[in-house]
């Protein structure tokens, strides 16, 4: 009997499943013939698909609007996207076309927001939600746009933010407060360093705030660093965010909006299992029920969702250039690429993501260890998220060199290129990846054109100074 790789995935995973199924032995994804754009482009290679954006954004907006419509909740619902998860142009351009609004997080991400407005795909009623502790640059920055009458909130993440706004805005600007929420248990801190603390919101805003007729305070910003998640740890925080809403709204009735910042998961694995409506339903059941008994105007919702929106849209793709078995038990596959240059959440905080071949579904498979090209002792990758095992098709030494095993790293669009360095020096100057661009139009036919070409010798040696 052998035993294929198609068998393994087929025994261990429901599968085919969403987004994944496989044609003559080859892996398509949300049906794109990636052994095509293979052979067009190589690898390494690096994917964006651009209908997962809008996809994801749809999904999310009609998973918040049944939920409302199920308890009758009065308030609105506005998503916003983390510009940080990804600052790519075509995927900012998606977000704005699915009128998503924007969450900002350091001075540079406001001249993408000028950029945008002068490119006519950002207008002055887009929603700029400014996040984070704040430079004077980026106090300037949010400033400038308040002051020309830009739709912008900035978040006040500690008591002598609003000091510069009082010095320099010189008309209305409607603002929010970040809550310093308690950290998960298992974290290493207590309390979040980002934020102010509960028990000093209320007086803050009286004697800070409350005197001052150009802002009004119109939202409270609730983030959890784990993401929203179904846990007690989760349903607590929340529960505290509530009663400072309401010791707030007493005294400032222009409170009017809730921000349930920390993102939905997205999969990993193909073993997931998040209840993605039964957590929402719940959200707002529970700002519902909490505002009917205290008798308190429900609350607009608003989420900044970064990963989400983006990380389904990414895709890693790789080629095995040989095997090495190193000992009795370790086998290499060695890679024509790095994860600490390509994808740094592996290297920095062992994340792990959907890994499946492209092609050769037929061949037997057995158990290897992947290895990068840089000299790093911890450039590998060798377990999965639902087991401490890799298992890929065998590589036949007949045909080593002339008919590659290509491998995927999937749902990779969230974070990798700014943690890595987008265009900049890596680790054992290892090139960044080919990237490729893939629309897909009204009628289902795939489009697809390179954004960038893999990285040169000479931007890495111009950017050393050479």
């Amino acid at each position: 009997m052998i035993n294929r790789y198609q068998d393994i995935i087929d025994q261990t995973f429901d599968f085919p499943q969403e987004g994944f199924e496989v044609k003559n032995n080859e892996l398509l994804f949300h049906q794109l013939p990636l052994m095509e754009i293979i052979k067009a482009y190589g690898t390494p290679l690096k994917i964006s698909y651009l209908p997962r954006i809008r996809e994801q954004i749809q999904q999310a907006r009609l998973w918040f609007k049944n939920a409302m419509e199920k308890v009758d909740y009065k308030g609105s619902y506005t998503y916003c996207y983390c510009t940080k998860s990804s600052h790519f142009s075509f995927v900012m351009d998606q977000v704005l076309k699915c009128n998503a609004q924007l969450e900002t997080s350091s001075t540079y991400d406001i001249e993408i927001i000028k950029k945008l407005y002068d490119k006519g795909t950002v207008n002055k009623e887009t929603l700029i939600i400014s996040n984070g502790f704040k430079r004077e640059q980026y106090l300037e920055a949010i400033t400038d746009l308040a002051n020309q009458k830009f739709n912008i909130i900035p978040i006040l993440d500690n008591k002598k933010e609003i000091e510069y706004y009082k010095k320099h805005i010189k008309d209305h600007c409607n603002i929010g407060i970040r809550i310093a929420s308690e950290e998960e248990p298992s974290f290493e801190f207590y309390t979040s360093r980002l934020g102010i603390r509960y028990k000093d919101i209320k007086d803050y805003y009286l004697e800070e705030i409350k005197g001052d007729s150009r802002f009004k305070l119109k939202m409270l910003h609730f983030f959890i660093n784990t993401g929203v998640q179904d846990s007690s740890y989760y349903w607590n925080e929340l529960l505290k965010c509530l009663n400072v809403y309401k010791s707030l709204k007493a005294v400032c009735p222009e409170l009017d909006s809730l921000n349930i910042g920390g993102g939905l998961p997205i999969k990993h694995s193909l073993v997931f299992e998040y209840d993605y409506e039964y957590v929402i339903d719940e959200i707002i059941r529970q700002v519902k029920e909490f505002c009917s008994v205290h008798q308190l105007q429900e609350p607009n919702i608003y989420t900044e969702f970064g990963s989400f929106t983006v990380g389904e849209s990414g895709l890693n793709i790789f080629s095995v250039m040989g095997e090495k078995m190193q000992n009795d038990t370790e086998r290499w596959y060695m890679i024509d690429g790095s994860f600490i240059t390509s994808l740094p959440d592996i290297w920095g905080i062992s994340q792990k993501y959907i890994l499946l071949a492209i092609n050769h579904w037929e061949r037997e498979y057995h158990r290897v260890n992947l290895g990068g090209l840089t000299c790093d002792s911890l450039d590998y990758y060798n377990s999965e998220a639902h087991e401490n095992n890799i298992f890929l098709p065998k590589l036949p030494k007949e045909s080593e060199g002339k008919d590659p095993l290509y491998l995927g790293f999937f749902n990779t669009g969230a974070y990798q290129e700014s943690l890595s360095g987008y265009g900049g020096i890596k680790h054992c100057l290892i090139p960044g990846p080919r990237h490729i661009v893939i629309d897909k139009d009204e009628n289902g036919k795939f489009s697809w054109s390179e954004f960038s070409p893999e990285q040169s010798a000479e931007s890495m040696l111009k950017t050393l100074g050479y």
